[in-house]
């Protein structure tokens, strides 16, 4: 069989993917399925028995990174590798981390179905707490095993009822012997719903991922004074949240000015102390800045320093800035990425170049192996929502290209 006739069977893996969203399933139609969780272990147990049924031999790190095995002919040979997650949002969808593991897994149906050997092995793996919602910091396990952060540090991360990351991946049973990192990749593919309105918007089918955005997390804090709203006259007034607003304004226009990359979001607001007739004393606000390269996203955040320089010189009023967090930008591997791109179009699908604004385990894996990344469109580009939504004919065409882009990478044996 010539291997760019194959495809895969899209029935099967839809079917997958909906027989996994049974597990943590919502009233909504969503999942919540919480990292190391009893869901979280349910899921983790589904698919590695399906892995196993497939022939797949499975192997644990100390983080509770799972890695499904099919040999190659040459066994020697780093494997080339599809992952993701199947941790969920409390509020999440069927489709965020669990498409590119069940497509994964369904390359190797697809193998076995054609009786098909390649060079390099072939693996499926998912990535302990991609999401950080119950556990941070978020790609957790993908994090341990590049290097981020250390096993202890993840190990000791509490969540909400103060349980240890270290307890809770104990109780569930997914401790395994395997140092993080320890586990060869040769190439790394992350099939992904684009979690984002531009593919759809654009009728395209195929997004071909060249890297991820910068990201740079900062608190601000504003203190004026509080007072009466009625004796107090405006032009004396400390009034907190009028200065905080117009440096909520700046964090948007930033990101305008370094478009079409460029992100600014405002996306929690605590105003002291939110009474009616009081004028608020203190804002406390997040400050969310993405873009393509590192220095567009730390030029977003000069402007709106600046700016909230110039707001505490002109009302007297002080502003605080502390980062949070910062993720650097990451460019996929050029091959990867070009794989991907040829893959669409031997397919016949439309496709287009796209960036991806949110952090994925790909993040990591690249900092290891040459990695790339396909997006597909999600209905009104929502995720991290109970109601996010693919089309079945997207799901099988981005799993046709991670089938084709992985035997590129692996080679099949004549």
């Amino acid at each position: 069989m010539n291997p760019s006739s194959l495809r895969i069977n899209g029935q099967r893996l839809w079917d997958s993917l909906m027989e996994l969203a049974r597990i943590g399933a919502t009233a909504r139609g969503g999942v919540c399925r919480l990292a190391l969780s009893d869901l979280d272990r349910q899921g983790r147990d589904l698919v590695t028995r399906w892995g196993r049924e497939a022939g797949l031999a499975i192997t644990v790190d100390r983080i509770g990174n799972v890695f499904m095995r099919r040999p190659g002919r040459n066994d020697a040979l780093p494997p080339v590798m599809a992952g993701s997650h199947i941790d969920t949002q409390p509020t999440g969808g069927k489709f965020d981390g669990n498409y590119g593991v069940l497509a994964g897994l369904e390359v190797v149906r697809t193998l076995n179905d054609h009786g098909l050997a390649t060079e390099a092995p072939v693996e499926v793996a998912f990535w302990t707490n991609e999401e950080g919602s119950r556990f941070v910091p978020v790609m957790m396990g993908s994090g341990v095993f590049a290097g981020a952060f250390t096993l202890e540090y993840a190990y000791a991360a509490k969540d909400a009822d103060g349980r240890t990351v270290r307890d809770e991946l104990a109780r569930i049973g997914y401790v395994g012997d395997e140092e993080p990192g320890a586990h060869p990749i040769g190439a790394y593919f992350e099939a992904h719903i684009e979690q984002g309105p531009v593919l759809e918007d654009a009728g395209a089918t195929i997004g071909v991922v060249d890297g991820v955005l910068g990201i740079r997390w900062f608190d601000c804090t504003v203190t004026g004074m509080e007072a009466h709203a009625g004796p107090t006259p405006m032009a004396l007034r400390k009034d907190a949240l009028q200065v905080a607003t117009h440096l909520m304004q700046e964090v948007v226009a930033s990101a305008h000015r370094h478009a079409p990359h460029g992100r600014g979001t405002v996306g929690m607001v605590q105003v002291h102390p939110n009474s009616r007739n009081v004028i608020p004393g203190q804002v406390r606000f997040s400050i969310d800045l993405r873009n393509a390269s590192d220095e567009l996203v730390d030029r977003q955040a000069a402007e709106v320093k600046a700016c909230a320089d110039r707001l505490s010189r002109e009302t007297g009023l002080p502003i605080r800035i502390d980062l949070v967090s910062s993720y650097p930008a990451q460019k996929f591997d050029r091959e990867c990425v070009q794989a991907v791109a040829r893959a669409a179009q031997r397919l016949g699908y439309s496709h287009m170049p796209a960036v991806s604004g949110a952090g994925h385990d790909a993040v990591y894996a690249a900092r290891l192996a040459p990695t790339g990344m396909i997006f597909i469109p999600c209905k009104d580009g929502i995720s991290h929502n109970e109601i996010e939504d693919a089309k079945p004919e997207h799901v099988e065409a981005g799993c046709n290209v991670l089938l084709q882009v992985m035997l590129e990478g692996a080679g099949v044996v004549p």
